[in-house]
């Protein structure tokens, strides 16, 4: 029997074939193909199906506008302003439908088309031009079975090239982020920047200290979720983009014995259990890593949380570089404070029950336990112990988020000045 003929579960990896496509997704692209709209699956999904990765989820880029798709397709909602979208709800998943954009022609106005953010609605062919690189340009209609190309992607994927759609150099300008997402992009996939690309990145480099924080935070995040995240830094360095959005970890491998400990201690970010979706894992570990590198490689002090927080190299990087809320910082915080003390299993069995539960329900605790077991802190014996003990207080634990929550002041709403304008119907 071929390949082909193989159901979904039986195949050896996963590829570009209706049966790998997500049948929510497969059934909204059907339903706006039968009212006649041109409607495919589009970007990251296609090229990771047809590097024989799973896709994390399913784009769908259609001719309809957002208010058609939501009358076709129930359970769907037209989001954003800056650039609306639909978004489809199917059990706990969700799904974004967005109509093919174009950009402004030379005689264009915004003015004239009356045209708000970025909505100029286009053609398949216009959107593709638009988007970053090549690899994310491709469509695919699951119904048809048909692959659809206007970015000559097919050589970039077989010769696993990153290459800009479009003048990089213009297009880099256009929006300096595109530099730390091709650069994780490559390393994600295992793909190298086109030369161009690449001297592209090193010239406008600077730019990237003009975007908002929160936008970097986001790519910081997506590059700590890469199997090995050194890497990236370490080519961030060497292109000298660190030097502008993160002086002090710039200056942290500028030391080749500091930056070694560093990428040593970041590449065993996912050795251990890891939850990669929460945000203060992933940047207490990148901590963790500063602090191992720079600061106590041995792993013999004990830091109060007040002089983290007040650190003249961990502040700033925390909070002006990698754009941490002060919750996130304050419990990475408390766990890089808690570490230490799992070591002194004997003065914790010493404590009044109190006193125990009020290590055992501290924020910090279960990042501090996942430190010290990268750190190798504990024997087998000592780190049974203390996951024993943490789970028997999930009850108490449990109880103390009830309570916080309750205490929680509900925010009091805004009064409406009686000049605003009603709200305009849409």
């Amino acid at each position: 029997m071929a390949d082909d003929a193989l159901p979904k579960n039986l195949r050896q990896k996963p590829q570009l074939h209706r049966d790998w496509i997500d049948p929510h997704a497969l059934g909204i692209v059907r339903a706006l193909q039968r009212k006649g709209h041109k409607t495919y699956l589009v970007g990251g999904c296609v090229r990771d199906l047809i590097l024989g990765h799973e896709p994390k989820d399913f784009d769908i880029a259609t001719s309809a506008f957002p208010n058609e798709v939501r009358r076709v397709i129930p359970h769907s909602y037209v989001i954003g302003k800056r650039f609306r979208l639909v978004l489809v709800k199917r059990d706990s998943e969700q799904y974004e439908v967005a109509t093919f954009r174009r950009d402004l022609k030379e005689d264009e106005s915004r003015e004239e088309l009356n045209i708000e953010g970025d909505n100029l609605f286009g053609t398949p062919e216009e959107d593709a031009q638009r988007r970053d690189f090549t690899i994310n340009g491709l469509f695919y209609d699951p119904v048809e079975d048909r692959l659809i190309d206007y970015c000559e992607a097919g050589p970039d994927l077989e010769d696993r090239w990153i290459r800009m759609i479009g003048d990089p150099w213009a297009r880099l300008k256009e929006d300096p982020i595109r530099i730390l997402r091709a650069i994780r992009l490559a390393h994600k996939l295992d793909f190298s920047l086109v030369p161009e690309l690449r001297q592209a990145i090193q010239e406008t480099a600077s730019d990237l200290s003009l975007t908002v924080l929160p936008r970097r935070r986001e790519e910081f995040l997506k590059i700590l979720r890469l199997k090995d995240p050194s890497l990236c830094f370490l080519e961030l360095y060497d292109l000298g983009i660190l030097q502008q959005i993160s002086p002090q970890l710039h200056q942290l491998l500028s030391d080749s014995e500091k930056g070694e400990r560093f990428l040593h201690s970041l590449s065993q970010i996912h050795s251990f259990p890891l939850d990669s979706q929460n945000p203060v894992e992933l940047f207490g570990h990148l901590l963790y890593s500063v602090v191992r590198a720079s600061l106590d490689p041995e792993a013999s002090q004990q830091f109060h949380s007040k002089e983290i927080l007040e650190h003249p190299e961990l502040a700033p990087l925390m909070r002006e570089q990698m754009g941490l809320f002060k919750h996130e910082q304050s419990l990475i915080a408390k766990a890089l404070h808690m570490e230490p003390l799992l070591k002194k299993r004997a003065d914790f069995e010493k404590r009044g029950e109190r006193r125990k539960m009020a290590l055992l329900t501290a924020e910090g605790f279960p990042l501090a336990l996942g430190l010290a077991q990268k750190d190798y802190l504990l024997s087998p014996s000592d780190m049974h112990f203390w996951l024993q003990n943490y789970w028997s207080a999930q009850p108490q634990i449990e109880e103390k988020r009830e309570l916080e929550k309750s205490q929680r002041r509900p925010r009091r709403p805004r009064r409406r000045k009686t000049k605003d304008k009603a709200p305009i119907e849409q």
